[in-house]
């Protein structure tokens, strides 16, 4: 049965028509709204939206070369299950360059730099209380992303965003019971990067990153319907 979405009508902003429902689709895959293994249809989504299907299509080919839609001629559209491998494999790019950023990060921030991070943490914590958790998410990645401008880095967080979509899933997956972990772990990459400390803060980051190889077991036993059947070796532990 395919899901039924709760798509905006678009507002036609100087992104294309094609840009603007590729932006909500991805939201939606990343979010789960639109839950792996759902059928999405063309027709549906250009009738929500008020477009045609050109755009549609054109959005549709897009998430699925980034491996987020099985199109299959034919046949209905799906969103794809979730890849452990892949998830893994962005988790390994996003290591690298995060741990690399934020260790040239240490000795650049000041103090409004630092605060403004605090103030993100915060916020974080308020959404963990009222179990927020797309807030929680949303803060998340306002985090990470503010580091990496704070410290003239942004087009690290362009790469990250780029590499980090296999993630997200589990991650929102995972704040039934990580949030209040995630937030420690932000509060002790703020606590190196207050002391000025390159090591420490890589390590606090590289520990952060890395619980998603404790958690994707768990997630997947809770979620199961949701992952790819994969061979056993296919996950390799980066």
């Amino acid at each position: 049965m395919t899901q039924v979405l709760h798509l905006p009508k678009l507002d036609f902003a100087p992104m294309t028509v094609a840009d603007q429902i590729y932006a909500e689709l991805y939201r939606q895959v990343l979010s789960l709204e639109l839950k792996p293994g759902a059928k999405i249809s063309e027709v549906e989504v250009a009738k929500a939206m008020g477009v045609s299907r050109q755009p549609v299509r054109d959005a549709f080919y897009r998430l699925s070369k980034l491996g987020f839609l099985l199109i299959r001629p034919q046949r209905a559209t799906t969103v794809t299950l979730i890849s452990a491998a892949a998830v893994m494999r962005a988790r390994f790019i996003r290591t690298a360059l995060e741990v690399e950023t934020i260790r040239t990060a240490a000795p650049r921030l000041c103090e409004a730099d630092l605060d403004a991070l605090a103030a993100i943490i915060e916020a974080q914590d308020r959404a963990i209380k009222a179990d927020d958790r797309p807030a929680f998410h949303r803060l998340d990645d306002a985090f990470h992303r503010e580091i990496c401008a704070r410290a003239n880095l942004a087009f690290t967080w362009e790469l990250i965003a780029e590499n980090k979509g296999h993630m997200d899933r589990v991650r929102m997956l995972s704040l039934s019971f990580a949030s209040r972990t995630a937030w420690d772990d932000h509060v002790a990459i703020l606590g190196a990067l207050r002391g000025r400390e390159p090591e420490a803060a890589a390590a606090a980051m590289r520990a952060h990153l890395s619980r998603i190889k404790e958690q994707i077991d768990r997630i997947l036993q809770q979620n199961h319907d949701y992952f790819a059947e994969e061979p056993a070796d296919a996950r390799l532990d980066f």
